[in-house]
């Protein structure tokens, strides 16, 4: 058994293993916020370019496969923001609660123009993820591969 072999078998989210330089390499921050603020709303955060790339999902990410959701890319966020959680007062842009609902690693499995294809390590979502762009530039399909 080598280190890849040990580090596919742990779940970091559970354990205080510490986790090779490897395995941290391979993984970026994952998280989704969820957001009550004019509208109900899930934000997808994925860290990406030294960011976190940013979509809004107007209704709870998809759990199981076969469940499609509409994602909107909205502005980058700084990395920093994966562990926000509070209140934005009114009268700000994104006025209202926000919370994390769900937050863990991913590890890219393909990137190529207008589709990113993720496996998601989180404590809801586990599993291939794939955004898959519309029409629409910043109009984007969230679903779990079966």
């Amino acid at each position: 058994m080598n280190l890849k072999d040990d580090s596919e078998k742990q779940d970091f989210n559970r354990t205080a293993k510490p986790q090779s330089e490897s395995h941290r390499a391979q993984c970026n921050i994952y998280v989704i916020h969820r957001h009550d603020a004019s509208h109900l709303h899930y934000d997808l955060r994925l860290e990406m370019d030294g960011a976190l790339k940013s979509w809004a999902i107007p209704k709870e990410p998809p759990l199981e496969p076969g469940a499609k959701r509409l994602a909107v890319q909205v502005e980058d966020h700084p990395l920093e923001y994966a562990t926000f959680e509070g209140t934005i007062p009114e009268g700000e842009y994104g006025a209202g609660t926000v919370e994390i609902w769900d937050k863990g690693t991913y590890r890219l499995v393909d990137k190529k123009e207008g589709k990113v294809v993720v496996d998601i390590d989180g404590e809801r979502l586990r599993g291939v993820y794939v955004l898959v762009r519309l029409k629409n530039p910043k109009n984007w399909l969230f679903f779990k591969k079966k």
